[in-house]
């Protein structure tokens, strides 16, 4: 689907991918539709790795309503078109995983059809062309029943200019990030002045000022300055909050315990982390550390439940030589090591009583004493400390002191599980595939999406150190550049994993079986084999040759769409084309001879 660029500037030889047409042409969308996946027992949707929800028109109506009364008309526009470029960015990286090879209106319509698999309308792309040697683009869309337009005639009347925001700055944030460089849509008729359909004009930022038709509150720069390399990509910590750490989130429990770090990090509090054992404590205390005026000064962390329970008090506080058998010399403890800085101390609650006491003392008045030792040491400490046990229990149990207790609970942070986190489950595979091929020497593939799909509904009882593990075993059991799959991340002991359900042919739902799923798409391929060999007395080969053949023939040459047709990579289809034309050669030769 390319021509002669007979529009470019002089003297350029490229060539325009070009597509004008109807629906007919249009890529099929099954390939997307095998992510889109529905978790009932948990109350998720997933978008490839991606949490959704289902919203009644009558609710976003309510929304656009309560957006424009609340802020002006003018300031809900601009929020919903940022709202849309956020997404229309995103979807961009989902094209280029779900359609690497092909030509370039398959890959770039997988925006579209996400944005009707999402309920606001079907894009249908009437013109695009693209010109890789000089960036010119153009791309004309008709948006078909809008949801926007329709929510908006419904609730606030007809409109005086168009309305349909998210899917203007959608179309521009997917075609920007597509393009790699700044593209304006905009929308030149709305349903909701009265058009027919709701019709779309993609063009360069400066094509748009040539043409001096860019709308003056349409400011793209801003957008793309925004939204163009999200920081939940980069799985850093905020900028504002001091030096980056190695913590990686974005779901609503991981903001409300950065937010809380935020506020503590200022000051000397006392900040006692809750949280059950892998959910990452010791790197939030870490974050907290960095993010606080002791940043330059030593952060000292100590396993409470690992030191033996006759030392300590030695370990914490320090020992003087003689104090007991083998304490051949004076030592300082993790209290001086800290001096000036952080001390974390996790799992708190298994310390004895004596160590409880000694503890609230340098609290409460900035002084230690080592064992054996006669003489007070000033020490200049903020502590941290972490928990996986219900403190208030072990109050009310004896083995924990109430005073401490009321000391450690000044500023309380909980660690919601990963469970309670499952949107900062794509951000944490992407972070430890990155680190673990790096850490093995690895060629870094990607997950199978069967494999996406386990993880994503997966409970994990041992929360983000599980995942780290798992995922550095994928690491190590996959192939250089082969996709990590179930049988690479999950062991036999891990359990069952609950079922999902998906949209099947008809555009029903309907119930997942992992347990035949292969993550290479072969177990697709011998199902639609199946007929043929039922009829097919000849070898297997043959078989699939025929298969191969209709794909093709259905396609209409398209070896993308044959090979998702086929369930298999386009890769390993091309790679089947070479291997017969090579055979047939080969026989002709041996005839010639």
């Amino acid at each position: 689907m390319s021509k002669p660029a007979s529009d470019l500037p002089p003297g350029s030889a490229s060539l325009v991918y070009q597509w004008q047409g109807d629906t007919k042409h249009f890529p099929d969308i099954e390939d997307l539709a095998r992510r889109l996946r529905f978790a009932p027992a948990e109350g998720r949707i997933w978008l490839d790795d991606q949490r959704s929800i289902l919203m009644r028109d009558s609710a976003f109506g309510s929304l656009r309503r309560e957006l424009i009364e609340s802020i002006g008309f003018t300031r809900a526009r601009t929020v919903l078109k940022r709202v849309g470029y956020a997404e229309g960015t995103r979807d961009a990286a989902l094209a280029r995983r779900v359609r690497p090879e092909g030509d370039l209106f398959d890959a770039f319509a997988v925006g579209p059809q996400v944005h009707a698999l999402s309920g606001f309308g079907w894009l249908e792309v009437q013109e695009l062309r693209v010109d890789p040697v000089t960036n010119a683009f153009y791309g004309a869309f008709l948006l078909r029943d809008s949801i926007e337009a329709d929510t908006h005639v419904n609730t606030l009347g007809v409109s005086a200019e168009a309305v349909c925001w998210t899917a203007v700055g959608y179309g521009s944030g997917y075609s920007s990030a597509f393009a790699g460089r700044p593209i304006i849509v905009d929308e030149v008729e709305c349903r909701a002045m009265g058009h027919d359909h709701c019709r779309l004009i993609g063009r360069t930022v400066e094509e748009w000022d040539r043409r001096r038709r860019k709308a003056p509150y349409f400011r793209p720069q801003e957008f793309v300055n925004r939204f163009g390399k999200p920081d939940e990509d980069s799985g850093q910590a905020p900028a504002s909050t001091g030096p980056a750490v190695d913590v990686v989130g974005i779901s609503a429990g991981f903001g409300a315990a950065i937010h809380l770090l935020g506020k503590a990090a200022p000051t000397d509090v006392t900040v006692l982390f809750l949280g059950e054992t892998g959910v990452g404590k010791e790197i939030f205390a870490r974050m907290l550390h960095r993010m606080g005026r002791r940043s330059e000064q030593p952060f000292v962390a100590v396993n409470c439940a690992a030191l033996p329970e006759n030392l300590i008090e030695a370990e914490l506080f320090g020992v003087v030589k003689g104090a007991y058998t083998g304490a051949t010399d004076s030592r300082p403890g993790r209290f001086e090591r800290a001096h000036g800085g952080t001390l974390f101390l996790d799992e708190i609650g298994t310390l004895t009583l004596s160590a409880q006491a000694k503890l609230l003392r340098a609290l409460q008045e900035g002084e230690i004493e080592r064992v054996g030792d006669s003489q007070t040491r000033k020490v200049d400490v903020r502590l941290l400390a972490a928990t996986n046990v219900d403190l208030k229990d072990a109050v009310a149990r004896g083995t924990f002191r109430e005073d401490l207790y009321f000391r450690l609970t000044t500023f309380p942070v909980r660690i919601p599980p990963l469970r309670e986190r499952r949107d900062d489950i794509p951000l944490l595979m992407r972070h430890f595939l990155h680190r673990f091929s790096q850490r093995h020497g690895k060629t870094a593939g990607s997950f199978a999406p069967e494999a996406v799909e386990a993880l994503l509904s997966y409970a994990f009882p041992g929360n983000i150190r599980e995942l780290e593990n798992m995922i550095e075993r994928g690491v190590l059991l996959a192939d250089d550049g082969e996709p990590i799959g179930i049988s690479h991340l999950f062991t036999a002991q891990q359990g069952a994993l609950p079922a999902t359900f998906g949209i099947d042919a008809r555009g029903q739902l309907a119930e997942r079986s992992r347990a035949t799923q292969a993550d290479d798409g072969s177990e697709n391929l011998r199902e639609r084999l199946a007929p043929l060999l039922d009829t097919h007395s000849g070898p297997l080969d043959a078989a699939e040759q025929t298969l191969i053949d209709l794909a093709i023939e259905q396609a209409e040459g398209n070896l993308a769409r044959a090979a998702r047709q086929l369930g298999i990579s386009r890769r390993q289809l091309a790679y089947r084309l070479e291997k017969r034309s090579a055979g047939q050669a080969q026989g002709q030769a041996s005839i010639d001879e």
